[in-house]
């Protein structure tokens, strides 16, 4: 739709199409993270027994008494009806990575450590 402003010329259009530039930090965060998951999920063939994602802003301010500093994720373990999950913190996780290379790399590892910890297994063996 456009029109004309006041004899400014044509108005462009009111929405612009969506590319990849206009995705915001939290949505890339979102991404990388999910394909970290799949990766270590593919990994560790974890096709039987689902793992629930989420990703928060920030860890809830109540940390665990054997957290003597911040949480990057957490690990749930499956309990009666409900599925194990992960929860990935975003930005204590975004302060940690300078560049987009680190930030791809620590949430592979944390991944790695907390779907190892849900399965009771070494994290290196779910690294590539």
């Amino acid at each position: 739709m456009t029109s004309k402003r006041r004899g400014r010329g044509i108005r462009g259009p009111l929405a612009w199409p969506r590319v990849p530039a206009m995705r915001s930090r939290s949505d890339r965060f979102d991404e990388v993270v999910l394909d970290a998951f799949e990766r270590v999920c593919d990994r560790a063939e974890l096709r039987k027994s689902p793992i629930e994602l989420a990703v928060e802003d920030v860890p809830p301010s109540d940390p665990a008494p054997w957290e003597d500093q911040i949480a990057l994720a957490r690990a749930f373990p499956a309990q009666n009806s409900l599925p194990a999950r992960v929860v990935v913190y975003r930005r204590p996780i975004e302060t940690r990575a300078a560049t987009e290379a680190e930030l791809v790399e620590l949430i592979h590892l944390v991944m790695c450590e907390q779907i190892a910890g849900l399965l009771g297994i070494d994290p290196d063996e779910l690294k590539d």
